[in-house]
């Protein structure tokens, strides 16, 4: 495509985002990589290392939780370095001038909240709490030690981070508004997301079949690019974003 045509693509969502009333945005691991987070797919990705069966599902963790906290005091350190990048504070922008409605989230790494989104809808949770598996009991994670792993509770339950882990269920509060912001929106900008992992796989379909405009911005082409997506950016998100910001402002 040549870069003219590129700008006139650009040009013409910005065009569709400034009509458009009621925009949401579903983003994931993509979106985070430019921050040093790694995805969890793909050949660099957390699951080539870690095989999500023996690290990611609820099972694994009741099975062997010292084992799985240990990696997630790795992924922590990454996450605890890592600052939102153009995208993250793209999308920021685009709330604040009134052109986006709220964010939903697959992430739990927090930079949306500190580039600037308000309405943030973290689907798979966040670690910023543990929660017992005994008692129900949550904690600040900094009230908790990880000296010994894995932390447990005053009940002596074992504690995990308030993250969804496969296995789980989405909390009810998040799931409702997700799902909620995915029915009435009139445009979806799916952002560093392959959304093959249901229930939040299902966001991009309910929009759409409720005649939302699907706006795609991943680096490869995924199952959205051949089904539902009116325009697909197959680009970086900081790329895509800033360029978009960049149009509305002209």
């Amino acid at each position: 495509m040549k870069p003219d045509t590129i700008s006139a693509v650009f040009q013409e969502i910005a065009q569709k985002i400034k009509k458009s009333r009621n925009a949401v945005a579903l983003t994931g691991a993509g979106i985070s990589v430019e921050s040093g987070i790694p995805a969890f797919r793909g050949s660099q990705g957390l699951w080539e290392r870690y095989d999500p069966m023996e690290y990611a599902h609820i099972e694994a963790f009741r099975a062997n939780p010292g084992k799985v906290w240990r990696m997630l005091i790795e992924l922590e350190h990454i996450v605890e370095q890592s600052r939102p990048n153009p995208a993250h504070f793209a999308l920021a922008q685009l709330e604040k001038l009134g052109h986006l409605k709220a964010v939903i989230t697959q992430n739990i790494d927090a930079l949306h909240q500190l580039a600037g989104n308000k309405e943030v809808i973290e689907f798979h949770g966040n670690g910023r709490s543990l929660v017992c598996l005994s008692c129900g009991k949550t904690f600040p994670k900094e009230r908790v030690s990880l000296e010994e792993l894995p932390p447990l509770c005053t009940c002596r339950g074992i504690l995990k981070p308030e993250v969804v882990f496969f296995g789980e269920p989405i909390p009810t509060g998040p799931s409702e508004r997700a799902f909620q912001l995915s029915r009435t929106c009139d445009m979806m900008l799916v952002v560093g997301t392959s959304a093959v992992v249901a229930p939040a796989s299902h966001l991009p379909f309910m929009a759409k079949q409720n005649g939302a405009i699907i706006i795609e911005i991943n680096l490869e082409k995924t199952h959205l690019s051949e089904t539902i997506s009116d325009y697909v950016l197959e680009t970086s998100a900081s790329t895509a974003l800033t360029t978009i910001l960049d149009c509305l402002r002209s």
